[in-house]
């Protein structure tokens, strides 16, 4: 298969698991109990009569049949247009302008950040001369895993701002108050990272190409860093694009945990109040950044590995 033609593959797989995304939250957004009109409109100052409440829902299309409220979302979706937020009251689009660069910024600094720690792990444990320090090594990122996100950031609170003062919590810097929501997303994330890297690297040092390579005299740090580390990178860059979706959802909680502004917040805030259409966006802007990062990586592999590329030339 050539690479237009997988390109083309990939990116009609895309779509479909886009439109499968938008369907199935279509779906479950519809089925929540409440009604997002009442929530904004009934309480407070407003106290409208039922009449002004269902012309309400008319300019809103909420209480038009089902189908016709897919079809008419998914006629939007296609155009880049989300709708009007009724809590906000404002278009979906401003809502994700003013709040998707907070989270992108956290998202990708922690996934750089559990990409650093993993690594350095990893690194220990080879390196590592001493039996147990390694064996320790080992065993914690079947630690990190099992940390919920709520947790770690509650505890990193409690230690870093309440007990030893380090990182304040009221009105930080702007770099200084992303560093415990970092930390908070890379720990768990750099787990799994670390665990794949760790087993490859073990499973391509009994490689028969290592043992010639040290049968010819090269030194152990110079095979490693020569030729295990690049094939043992393959399945963690997989698994890297898989994790940005686990990453994408830590995020939103570690934004909740810390009171910081981006998707979470928006996120809670349209879940209390059933604010669907922002909530189908967030869905959907989630689905394209997993399904971009994974065509991304789907597309690195061949440049990262020969074999690969003989393959396809060979079919």
């Amino acid at each position: 298969m050539s690479l237009s033609k997988y390109l083309l593959s990939r990116l009609g797989q895309a779509l479909i698991v886009l439109w499968a995304a938008f369907t199935l939250s279509f779906l479950l957004l519809q089925m929540m109990p409440g009604d997002a009109v009442l929530i904004k409109y009934m309480g407070g100052d407003f106290a409208l009569t039922p009449e002004q409440l269902a012309n309400i829902r008319q300019i809103y299309g909420s209480d038009n049949p089902p189908l016709q409220r897919y079809l008419s979302a998914l006629t939007s979706t296609l155009t880049g247009d989300f709708g009007y937020s009724i809590d906000a009251g404002v278009r979906v689009t401003a809502l994700l302008a003013d709040n998707i660069l907070p989270t992108f910024r956290l998202a990708g600094l922690g996934f750089l950040a559990a990409v650093v720690l993993s690594f350095t792990l990893a690194f220990l444990s080879y390196f590592s001369p001493f039996s147990w320090l390694r064996r320790v090594i080992t065993m914690l990122p079947s630690l990190f895993v099992a940390i919920p996100v709520f947790w770690l950031g509650i505890m990193l609170i409690q230690m870093f701002s309440f007990r030893l003062r380090l990182v304040p919590v009221i009105n930080p810097g702007p770099w200084v108050g992303l560093i415990l929501p970092i930390a908070t997303l890379a720990v768990p994330i750099s787990a799994p990272i670390a665990q794949i890297l760790m087993r490859n690297i073990d499973d391509v040092m009994t490689r028969p190409f290592v043992a010639v390579a040290r049968a010819k005299g090269a030194s152990l740090n110079w095979v490693f860093w020569k030729h295990v580390l690049a094939n043992a990178l393959l399945p963690v860059l997989t698994i890297c694009g898989m994790l940005f979706g686990e990453l994408l959802a830590g995020a939103v909680v570690a934004e909740t945990v810390f009171g910081l502004n981006g998707i979470g917040r928006l996120t809670e805030a349209a879940v209390a109040t059933l604010d669907v259409a922002v909530l189908q966006a967030v869905v959907l802007l989630s689905a394209a950044t997993f399904v971009t990062i994974n065509l991304v990586v789907d597309l690195l592999y061949p440049l990262l590995d020969p074999r690969l590329r003989k393959n396809a030339k060979a079919v």
